[in-house]
C-alpha cells in the first residue's frame, strides 16, 4: 500500500488502515515502527519510560549508534551533550554491573530529568521517522502522567504525526497538544491520592522556553486519538472545545491495560475479570459521532480488518502479530519460546486485575520463567528504583509522596501509610516490562537479572497463520503483517532475505 500523502501544513490527506500498536516498554520501539511506515501505515512508538530506554541504551555501547546520531538532531544540542557525557558507555558496560538509573517523576520533576524525557522521545520518533515519508506515531499511558507534557513536547520536536493515549481519560491531551505546537506553558492535572476537590488541583508544569530560551525551532500539531472502550466516553471526549481528531475503541482481549468491566466486579476461576453486554460498544452510535475510529481486539487478521470497514470503522489497530515480527523489541529468545507455543496452538493469556500497580486489568502471556511464573515472582526480591507506576499521595504532613503497590511492604505499608491488601499479586511492571525488552537490570548483590512479564492479545490467530504460511523462516517481518492483513499472498522480499 502506497504511503499517505502529505499536505503543506503537514497534515496527511488519506487515513491509514493499520496501526500498529504501540506495545510494552520498547516492544514497539523505532525499528518496528519505521518497518511499518515504510509500507504507508501507521507505525508507532511505544512512549512509556523512553527516557530509561535510551539511558540503557547508551549504557549498553549504543550498537549501531542510532542514539547518538539522533541526538545530533536534537535541537538544544548543550543538553544533548550531557545526556552523552552522563549516560554513554563506549563498548556497552559489564554485563555484571547494573544499569545507571535515572531519577524517577515527580510533581516538580529536575531540569535534566526534563531534559532526558524530551531527547528520549525525540530520539524515538526521529528513528522511526528516517528514510521514508509514511506516518509515525507514538503512544502514551494516561496512568503514567507525570512525564506526559515532556515526552510529549520531545515526539513533536521530531515532527510525529500522530499521538495516542490510552489506560485512562484523555481529555486533556489534545489542548496540551495544542498548547504545546504553540510552544506555550502548559499544566497537566494529576490524580492524587487523599487529595479532596477543596484542595485544588496539583499539577505537573512544563515551560518549552525553558529549553529553547526563547528561540523556538518550528513544530506542528500532531493528530490526537484517544483509546476508549465506550460510546460514552468518545462521545464527551468529541464535545470537548479542544477534542481528539479520533478514537481507537479496543475491546477486552487487546494486550497490556484494559478498561475494566461496567458491571459490577466479577471474576472467573483464574481471577480474571469477566465482560459482559455492558461492555460491548455499539458501532452505529460511535459512527454518529464524525469522527474517524479504529477497531482493536481481535481484529488482526484480513477478516478482522474486512469487518472492521464494513462497520465504517477508518481501519484496525493490530499489537500482537507486530510484537512477535522480526523488528520488535521483544527479546529474541522470548519472541522463540512464545512463537513455539504459538505454532503448536498452546499460547496461554490471562487478564489479571492483580498484576498491574494501576489497577487496571493486564494481560499477562504465561511463559515459564518470566513473572507469570508463581515460583519466579515469589523469589523475586521486591524493588522500587524506577517508579513510573507509583501513586502520588498526600502525606500526613500534608506535603506529597509517593508509593507504588509493587514496592517493598515495609516501605508501603508501615512507612507510607498504604494498604497491605493492596500489594497483594502486585507486578512490577516496570522492571519486567524493560526485562522483556532485552533491558534487564543486574542485581549485584543477589547476582541476578531481574525476570521479564510478557504482556499480548488473547488472538494470536494471526500469528498462527504468519507462521504456517512462512514457515521455515524464523521470524516473519512487519512487511509480511501488512501483506497478510491485506489478503496478500507469499514471503515478502524482507523474509526471503532473512
Amino acid at each position: 500500500m502506497p504511503a499517505s500523502a502529505t499536505t503543506p501544513s503537514g497534515a496527511r490527506d488519506t487515513l491509514p488502515r493499520i496501526i500498529q500498536g504501540g506495545m510494552g516498554v520498547a516492544v514497539s520501539g523505532w525499528p518496528l515502527a519505521n518497518a511499518v511506515a515504510r509500507r504507508g501505515e501507521l507505525g508507532v512508538v511505544s512512549g512509556t519510560a523512553l527516557e530509561v530506554v535510551m539511558a540503557r541504551r547508551l549504557q549498553v555501547g549504543d550498537p549501531g549508534g542510532h542514539i547518538r546520531r539522533a541526538l545530533d538532531s536534537f535541537p538544544f544540542r548543550d543538553a544533548a551533550g550531557r545526556i552523552v557525557n552522563d549516560y554513554y558507555v563506549p563498548g556497552g558496560k559489564d554485563e555484571r554491573k547494573p544499569f545507571k538509573n535515572v531519577r524517577s517523576f515527580t510533581v516538580s520533576p529536575d531540569p535534566a530529568l526534563q531534559q532526558l524525557a524530551v531527547a528520549a522521545n525525540f530520539v524515538e520518533v526521529f528513528l522511526a521517522k528516517e528514510g521514508h515519508d509514511g506516518p509515525v506515531g507514538i503512544n502514551y499511558l494516561r496512568k503514567i502522567e507525570m512525564p506526559i507534557p515532556f515526552s510529549i513536547y520531545g515526539a513533536m520536536l521530531a515532527d510525529v504525526d500522530y499521538v495516542i493515549v490510552g489506560a485512562g481519560n484523555p481529555k486533556d491531551i489534545p489542548d496540551l497538544v495544542a498548547r504545546l505546537a504553540r510552544h506555550e506553558p502548559v499544566g497537566l492535572p494529576l490524580r492524587i491520592q487523599g487529595l479532596t476537590s477543596a484542595d485544588g488541583d496539583v499539577d505537573v508544569r512544563f515551560d518549552p522556553a525553558d529549553l529553547h530560551g526563547g528561540h523556538p525551532p518550528s513544530i506542528r500539531r500532531p493528530e490526537v486519538l484517544g483509546i476508549v472502550a465506550s460510546v460514552e466516553l468518545a462521545s464527551g471526549l468529541a464535545a470537548l472545545p479542544e477534542a481528539p481528531d479520533g478514537f481507537i475503541v479496543e475491546a477486552p482481549s487487546a494486550g497490556g491495560h484494559n478498561a475494566p468491566p461496567r458491571g459490577p466486579r466479577k471474576t472467573d476461576t483464574l481471577g480474571q475479570p469477566i465482560y459482559d453486554d455492558r461492555d460491548h460498544v455499539e458501532l452505529g452510535e460511535l459512527r454518529n459521532i464524525g469522527l474517524p475510529f479504529w477497531l482493536a481486539g481481535s481484529y488482526g487478521t484480513p477478516e478482522g480488518l474486512k469487518g472492521a470497514l464494513t462497520e465504517g470503522a477508518a481501519g484496525v489497530q493490530v499489537g500482537t502479530a507486530f510484537a512477535f515480527s522480526r523488528e520488535s523489541g521483544l527479546a529474541p529468545a522470548l519472541k522463540r519460546q512464545i512463537l513455539a507455543q504459538a505454532t503448536d496452538g498452546g499460547v496461554e493469556v490471562r487478564s489479571d486485575w492483580r498484576a498491574s500497580p494501576t489497577g487496571f486489568p493486564f494481560r499477562i502471556v504465561q511463559v515459564p520463567g518470566t513473572l507469570s511464573d508463581e515460583n519466579i515472582y515469589e523469589d523475586r526480591t521486591r524493588v522500587c528504583d524506577l517508579g513510573m507506576l507509583r501513586m502520588p499521595y498526600v502525606t500526613d504532613g500534608s506535603s506529597i509522596g509517593y508509593r507504588c503497590p509493587a514496592e517493598p511492604l515495609r516501605a508501603y505499608g508501615d512507612i507510607k501509610g498504604g494498604r497491605i491488601a493492596n500489594t497483594e499479586g502486585r507486578l512490577c511492571l516496570c522492571n519486567g516490562l524493560l526485562a522483556t525488552a532485552g533491558l534487564a537490570q543486574y542485581r549485584v548483590k543477589s547476582a541476578y537479572e531481574e525476570p521479564a512479564v510478557v504482556t499480548a492479545g488473547s488472538d494470536f490467530q494471526g500469528v498462527r497463520d504468519l507462521m504456517t504460511r512462512l514457515q521455515p523462516v524464523e521470524f516473519y517481518t512487519a512487511a509480511d503483517v501488512i501483506a497478510y492483513m491485506h489478503g496478500e499472498s507469499g514471503p515478502t522480499s524482507e523474509s526471503v532475505a532473512q
